[in-house]
C-alpha cells in the first residue's frame, strides 16, 4: 500500500481547518479511511503563531521511515520543523528569454543609442572648445594691446 501523509479539510464553509493524516494515496481526500492523524494545520492564524501548524514529529518520522510521502505542502511544513531538506528552485529554461532575432535587434538598438550619444558629446566638446578657444586669444591679445600703448 502506497502511503501518503497530506491534508484532510475540516471546519466550515470559508473557514478551513486541517488535518495532517496520513493515509492510503489512492484514497480521497476527506474519505474516513485514515490510518492516524499526525498534525493540525490552521490557516486562519496568524503566520508567527506557534499553534498555526502543530505537528507529531515522532510519528512523522516513524511514518516516513515506513515510505509515506509527504504532499507539496506538507513538505513545506516539514522543512520549517527542520525535518527535511528544502527542495531545490529549478533554473529556469531559455523558454523564458526572447528569442536570438529579439536579443541582437535589442543588442543592435543599444548600439546605435550609445553611438548616438558618443556623437552628441563629442559635438558638445567641440563646441564648448570653438567658444573657448577664441575667448582665450582675446584675452591674450588685451595685455599686449595695452603695454603698446
Amino acid at each position: 500500500m502506497a502511503t501518503v501523509i497530506r491534508l484532510a479539510r475540516y471546519g466550515a464553509k470559508k473557514r478551513p481547518y486541517y488535518h495532517v493524516v496520513v493515509t492510503d494515496s489512492r484514497n480521497a481526500r476527506n474519505s474516513g479511511a485514515i490510518l492516524e492523524t499526525v498534525g493540525k494545520y490552521n490557516p486562519m492564524l496568524a503566520k508567527t503563531d506557534e499553534k498555526r501548524v502543530v505537528l507529531n514529529i515522532e510519528r512523522i518520522k516513524d511514518w516516513m521511515g515506513k515510505g509515506a510521502k509527504p504532499s507539496d505542502r506538507v513538505y513545506k511544513f516539514l522543512v520549517n520543523a527542520g525535518l527535511v531538506a528544502a527542495k531545490p528552485i529549478p533554473t529556469q529554461t531559455k523558454k523564458n528569454q526572447p528569442s536570438e532575432k529579439t536579443q541582437q535587434k535589442a543588442k543592435d538598438k543599444a548600439e546605435k543609442l550609445a553611438k548616438i550619444a558618443e556623437e552628441k558629446a563629442n559635438a558638445e566638446a567641440a563646441a564648448k572648445a570653438a567658444v573657448e578657444a577664441p575667448a582665450q586669444e582675446a584675452a591674450a591679445e588685451t595685455p599686449a594691446e595695452t603695454v603698446a600703448e
